[in-house]
């Protein structure tokens, strides 16, 4: 009686460990992918800050990250998958394009109010 419940178990877990690496396995990541993500932030004792954050969402390297404020830019030359940085683009920015070698482009509004 105990020999067929042991066998479901182990039945059981093996097709939830496949069911886990297939998932993993073909879990669709682009290769290369930019989120760009503007916000104003209550600093203390300074008041609202604009941020501009960029993240590499993608499996590969990231190169040469252009971050355009219309009148001065920043330049990431490296942006590794998963990193984050946070940029702070002079006063009065009201958009923000960003570029790569990789041929993304992505453009935002900056709004200085929160």
């Amino acid at each position: 009686m105990v020999k067929p419940i042991v066998y479901g178990a182990i039945g059981g877990g093996a097709a939830v460990t496949v069911a886990v690496i297939v998932l993993f396995a073909f879990h669709p990541t682009q290769q290369y992918a930019l989120n760009v993500e503007p916000r104003t932030e209550m600093v203390m004792g300074v008041g609202n800050v604009v941020r501009v954050y960029v993240q590499n969402t993608g499996s590969s390297p990231l190169t040469n990250v252009k971050i355009d404020y219309g009148t001065t830019s920043d330049v990431l030359p490296v942006l590794n998958s998963g990193e984050k940085q946070m940029l702070s683009p002079p006063a009065g920015t009201k958009m923000v394009t960003v570029t790569n070698d990789q041929g993304i482009t992505v453009t935002k509004p900056i709004s200085d109010s929160m």
